[in-house]
């Protein structure tokens, strides 16, 4: 693999129209995880990437299975809980504005994932470990995978990325504070929004953000600004990259996700940060287009036929 991540996936339900839940009617199925969000987005764009994680073993999780799978992202450790449940959310449409997330996830079968639903030889062989901060969230065990999952990439030189993706419905603020923070200074590279860099660091600044976690001891970060692209420093270079202009936002979530699949797939294909973080900021521009969490992902074809200034 070139990448490995795991986390938990759900079933994602959205209404087909613009209306609050109470008054929907119909909906749409489709998936929605951050892990697999990334994953699926780095298949598009050409890479091998493996994701791993516990699915109840109902008609639901063998949907997600199947999902994932279909898009080129290797399933071949995921697992089937005989007693635990594939957890599901609902995501209400609200016209140019964020929609609003309800997670019925609760003592679902990826909240019982565990170290031991880790494969060492399988880690091992990858270039790229990606993290994100939801999967400690979830449980006592959860938060103990993550740590496991660090130390044993660390064991292969495998590098390890991390994106906070704070979800305080499942935290406090304090808790995710901390939590993040000791993940974080195991990390090589680092991923936050700037809302959660300051949550993480109390700095306001990119710049500030950056050097704070820099000295917490990752060894580079890259700070996601929105609309307004990134801002990267990874101890030898350091700058901002704007990020490309949308002309209707339709679904927001998904594109930092987008983002960090763009910036890892630029740093597999040798391009310079400044080059990956670009592309990052390409992917989670086209994120934005489409309603649903992975359908707006572009395949690298794509990105090339539509943006001539796409280097090598």
């Amino acid at each position: 693999m070139d990448v490995v991540t795991f986390g938990e996936t759900m079933v994602l339900f959205h209404p087909s129209s613009a209306v609050p839940l109470r008054f929907a009617g119909q909906f749409e199925k489709t998936i929605g995880g951050a892990e697999s969000n990334v994953a699926i987005a780095l298949s598009r764009l050409g890479h091998q990437a493996g994701w791993i994680s516990r699915l109840g073993n109902d008609d639901f999780g063998i949907y997600v299975r199947n999902f994932i799978r279909g898009e080129g992202v290797d399933t071949s450790r995921v697992v089937f809980d005989q007693t635990r449940s594939t957890a599901i959310f609902f995501k209400g449409k609200r016209t140019e504005q964020e929609p609003k997330v309800y997670y019925y996830r609760s003592g679902s079968a990826a909240s019982r994932m565990s170290p031991e639903d880790l494969d060492e030889d399988y880690l091992s062989k990858a270039k790229y470990l990606h993290l994100t901060g939801i999967t400690p969230a979830l449980s006592d065990s959860c938060r103990d995978l993550v740590f496991h999952a660090i130390a044993m990439a660390k064991r292969h030189g495998v590098m390890v990325v991390f994106d906070p993706n704070i979800r305080l419905k499942l935290w406090s603020k304090e808790q995710a504070k901390e939590t993040l923070i000791e993940i974080a200074s195991r990390c090589d590279i680092v991923l936050p929004g700037i809302e959660e860099g300051i949550l993480m660091t109390g700095k306001s600044q990119p710049e500030e953000v950056a050097r704070m976690l820099l000295k917490n001891g990752s060894k580079a970060v890259v700070v996601k600004l929105g609309a307004e692209g990134a801002y990267y420093d990874n101890g030898s270079e350091r700058g901002y990259i704007e990020g490309f202009p949308v002309s209707r936002m339709v679904d927001p979530i998904g594109a930092g996700d987008g983002f960090a699949a763009g910036f890892l797939s630029g740093l597999l294909r040798g391009w310079t940060y400044q080059e990956a973080v670009r592309l990052g900021n390409r992917v989670g521009a086209y994120a934005v287009t489409v309603s649903g969490d992975v359908e707006g992902y572009p395949y690298f074809e794509q990105i090339i036929r539509d943006n001539e200034e796409i280097p090598r």
